[in-house]
């Protein structure tokens, strides 16, 4: 509307709602007429879930190349990088919740849609892996459309690999905790994502390996409503908790007080790395 500055309100999708973006914001972007949860950045899940200022971002710089000399593919992915600020679609390092050291990784849809690739699946691995070898629990913060289909059969190669991460992980007797937000589906919901000892949701989260449109286009039929929603997931045995967004925080709080392990000696962490370091 004329004389009304732009960015200070928006729309839901969900119920069609005009929100002030300064409420929206206060309500951690959720709505207050429907309660959709918008997405979040990677930088409001690190605000949101873990200690003030103790997250430490590792292996930042690492970004994807074009193995397949896939057209245009470097232009797309510098576009995101200028987009978002970041080299990839997935970030982690280390970060505490309560006090609690953690291994912290969160996916960004606003980067390829957040389909993993070769260095998405290498993140969330060394993620994993790091977990293994100081001890600690991991925590991620889920998203992807897909597979990063520039890359072939090295995008598909990372399911295997984050799987077999997630189970050397269990093997270290570490707790490995998945939040599934908005969407979480294809490759990354059949690996790494539905490995964990403990699987949250956030409400209306689509959450399915395949989306409906594929389904109904590839099978000819019609799915009922609310399929690959969240609640379905949780109805059906997929996910644990349907927890909203203000309480994520203290519910994981709670998950890692009651269920992670001893914190280890600052000397047994060093000796951990190295014995990461030398592969052994």
């Amino acid at each position: 509307m004329a004389g009304i500055p732009a960015g200070l309100w928006q729309k839901c999708p969900k119920c069609s709602a005009l929100l002030y973006v300064k409420e929206l914001e206060r309500n951690l972007r959720v709505c207050h007429n429907c309660h959709h949860h918008f997405r979040l950045t990677p930088e409001e899940r690190i605000a949101l879930l873990t200690d003030e200022g103790s997250f430490a971002e590792l292996d930042a710089g690492m970004s994807s190349v074009n193995p397949l000399d896939f057209p245009d593919y470097e232009q797309k992915l510098a576009a995101d990088r200028t987009k978002t600020g970041r080299e990839e679609a997935f970030i982690y390092g280390d970060a505490r919740i309560d006090g609690i050291p953690i291994v912290f990784g969160v996916a960004d849809f606003n980067f390829r849609g957040a389909s993993m690739g070769s260095v998405y699946g290498e993140k969330a691995t060394r993620a994993l892996e790091r977990g293994a070898a100081l001890g600690r629990p991991v925590l991620f913060v889920t998203a992807s459309g897909g597979a990063r289909m520039q890359e072939g059969i090295i995008s598909l190669m990372q399911m295997a690999k984050t799987s077999a991460a997630c189970a050397r992980l269990k093997e270290a007797g570490q707790l490995y905790i998945v939040i599934m937000t908005d969407n979480t589906t294809a490759g990354v919901l059949a690996s790494f994502a539905s490995l964990g000892d403990i699987i949250i949701a956030e409400p209306g989260a689509l959450i399915g390996f395949a989306g409906p449109r594929v389904i109904e286009q590839n099978l000819k039929i019609k799915l009922p409503p609310g399929t690959h929603t969240a609640e379905f997931q949780l109805a059906h045995g997929m996910v644990d908790m349907v927890v909203n967004r203000r309480d994520l925080r203290l519910v994981v709080g709670k998950l890692l007080g009651y269920l992670s392990p001893a914190v280890p000696e600052p000397e047994e962490i060093d000796d951990a790395l190295a014995i990461a370091t030398r592969g052994e």
